[in-house]
């Protein structure tokens, strides 16, 4: 089968008629019909202090989508791990773990808005040492064995059932992030194609006697189903527009992050192809060329999307694009 996933982030800006708790709902039904369906996976996002509500709670949410699915798996990409006290991530991780049957995992990224540092009283200048310092918690609490944590014993009870513990990926564009996630013998995850991080990451895993695992983005396009698209594109396009926009004004001076447009208005949006509107036909002949790992990224709720439209998308992918593709 495909690799469909579903993707949420929670927006509800003041143009949309949906509210956020409409919102909400909609996305622990849509996740529970996905689960239905076959999905691979739901990827959660984090943000904090945004103007549109972005989710800024993930692990919780991802909680809340466990409980209402039997087998999809559940990912955040990313958290934001600076931002966390690491010891209660690592025991929110467990309990995830340990309640869902080892469905859960995450992407742990360093984030790139120095408003968020802020909100949580977190030094912008430290921020590498500080996610290092938080990704070494993690590991020492998951081993089960007291460690010394900022002058404090620390011990982790329960722990999580997936050995070594539940996936982590490093997540990152820099170089930095490669030698990063191969000092700590962890998957690295960048958010473009690099070769050169690539290179420097297999290298650094080397020397430090570990495997390298990468996951590299490939194809990673924002997907809506529809039988008309000109159509769709006046429907959906206002809040794929607000998403590609907001994204773009939190980046810095030579800094992109995974999800990046440079697209102003409508037009620009869908001649650049980061967000895509596909009739299923168009779908199907993409996942028959593509093979059975062709990637499917629907995000019925983009931008604060009405519910009713988001169905509409997830319904057509599921019952005409499934049951025809690898």
């Amino acid at each position: 089968m495909a690799l469909s996933m579903l993707r949420l982030d929670m927006r509800a800006p003041d143009f949309s008629p949906a509210t956020p708790s409409e919102l909400y709902a909609a996305a622990l039904d849509m996740a529970a019909y996905c689960d239905e369906q076959g999905f691979a996976s739901v990827v959660l996002s984090e943000h904090h202090g945004t103007d549109d509500g972005f989710l800024p709670a993930p692990l919780a949410f991802a909680g809340c989508i466990l409980g209402r699915t039997r087998d999809i798996r559940v990912g955040e990409a990313a958290l934001l791990l600076p931002l966390h006290d690491p010891i209660r991530v690592a025991e929110d991780l467990a309990v995830l773990d340990l309640a869902s049957g080892g469905r859960i995992g995450i992407t742990a990224g360093m984030g790139y808005r120095q408003a968020e540092y802020e909100m949580f009283g977190k030094d912008w200048d430290g921020r590498g040492k500080l996610f290092d310092e938080c990704l070494e918690a993690l590991q020492q609490a998951w081993s089960g064995e007291p460690f010394e944590w900022q002058g404090r014993t620390i011990r982790l009870s329960p722990v999580p059932a997936t050995k070594p513990h539940p996936p982590v990926f490093v997540g990152g564009m820099a170089k930095n992030a490669a030698r990063r996630a191969a000092r700590f013998g962890l998957p690295f995850q960048p958010g473009s194609n690099n070769e050169e991080a690539f290179a420097l990451y297999r290298s650094e895993c080397e020397k430090n006697g570990t495997t390298p695992v990468i996951l590299p983005p490939g194809e990673s396009e924002l997907l809506v189903v529809a039988e008309d698209v000109d159509r769709a594109w006046q429907e959906f396009g206002p809040y794929l527009l607000h998403d590609a926009t907001t994204y773009a004004s939190w980046q810095r001076p030579g800094q992109r992050s995974a999800v990046h447009s440079d697209a102003t208005t409508l037009e620009e949006l869908r001649a650049e192809g980061r967000y895509v509107i596909r009739t299923p036909e168009e779908c199907i002949a993409r996942g028959q060329e593509g093979g059975p790992f062709t990637p499917f990224i629907l995000y019925p709720l983009c931008g604060g999307t009405p519910p009713e439209l988001g169905w509409r998308s997830l319904r057509l992918f599921a019952e005409k694009v499934l049951p025809n593709v690898p």
